[in-house]
């Protein structure tokens, strides 16, 4: 049960705001894009398709059926032909509510913004005709709603991060890994689908980073990084900081996206920071 203390609008999230978010999504949802069939726009994912699209080298997890005999011989490595297909308009939602995400300076804990921002493109998917599967992590492990689509998924999404995020203001200290959720999203995600990660700057574990390459790799996948204002445009002056008995003063400085840009490019990830309090 969730303390009445953190009953507060940016501290406890309403499934109610969530919801109350489609009119906005709607208004900002392009056109729906032509198809050959519903829920699939033609894309330049690596697939199983008729048209070629490249031949590469062989890597672990490519389908042995795919070799190609010529580059094979010809480069004495296997290569296998890699082709384009029709990607199916689907979106999986993560929502990271571990403890690092239940903090903030602004009106709005970081978990709160990163729900909001993920039931936003939700929202946007549901406006286009796109399946939709989502996943929250907690203290409490990994949720799940299974791929689906349509309004009525929305509202099951919306109700399921709410709750998810009460779990997490009640739960203990236990930081699990994104692993897991990771490995979930391989089931609940079709190859071509695509999936938005919203964490913090420290929620991508280096052991998280093999489930994670091993989900891009036929996957549209981005991480969505709401910062706080402290952390964009910290202050001018030292500030007090204490651990444990010890306090010291110390300088913040801006936090700087690119290391952890270049560090998702190599596992062929994106990166979205969302630097202001609007989420």
């Amino acid at each position: 049960m969730v303390s009445p203390a953190l009953a507060a609008p940016g501290l406890r999230l309403d499934a109610r705001e969530l919801l109350a978010l489609r009119e906005e999504a709607l208004r900002t949802e392009r056109a729906l894009p032509a198809s050959r069939r519903p829920g699939a726009v033609p894309a330049g994912a690596p697939g199983a398709g008729m048209d070629l699209r490249e031949i590469r080298a062989f890597a672990e997890g490519d389908d042995a059926r795919r070799i190609d005999p010529s580059a094979t011989a010809r480069t004495g490595m296997p290569h296998i032909r890699s082709f384009h297909e029709d990607r199916d308009d689907t979106l999986l939602l993560i929502v990271d509510f571990r403890r690092p995400m239940l903090w903030g300076t602004g009106a709005s804990l970081r978990s709160v913004r990163a729900a909001r921002l993920a039931a936003r493109r939700g929202w946007q998917a549901v406006a286009r005709g796109a399946s939709l599967a989502a996943i929250g992590v907690s203290a409490e492990g990994v949720a799940a709603i299974p791929l689906a689509g349509g309004v009525p998924q929305m509202v099951r999404v919306c109700h399921m991060l709410a709750s998810c995020h009460d779990r997490a203001l009640a739960g203990g200290g236990v930081v699990p890994s994104l692993e897991e959720a990771f490995i979930r999203a391989m089931r609940l995600c079709p190859p071509g689908g695509e999936v938005l990660v919203a964490t913090g700057p420290d929620g991508l574990a280096p052991e998280d980073e093999p489930a994670l390459a091993r989900l891009a790799r036929r996957r549209l996948v981005r991480v969505l990084l709401p910062l706080d204002r402290i952390e964009t445009a910290p202050p001018a002056f030292a500030l007090p900081l204490r651990a444990g008995g010890r306090a010291r003063l110390a300088q913040l400085r801006p936090f700087d996206h690119g290391a952890l840009a270049q560090r998702l490019r190599v596992l062929n990830v994106g990166l979205e920071v969302v630097a202001d309090d609007a989420g």
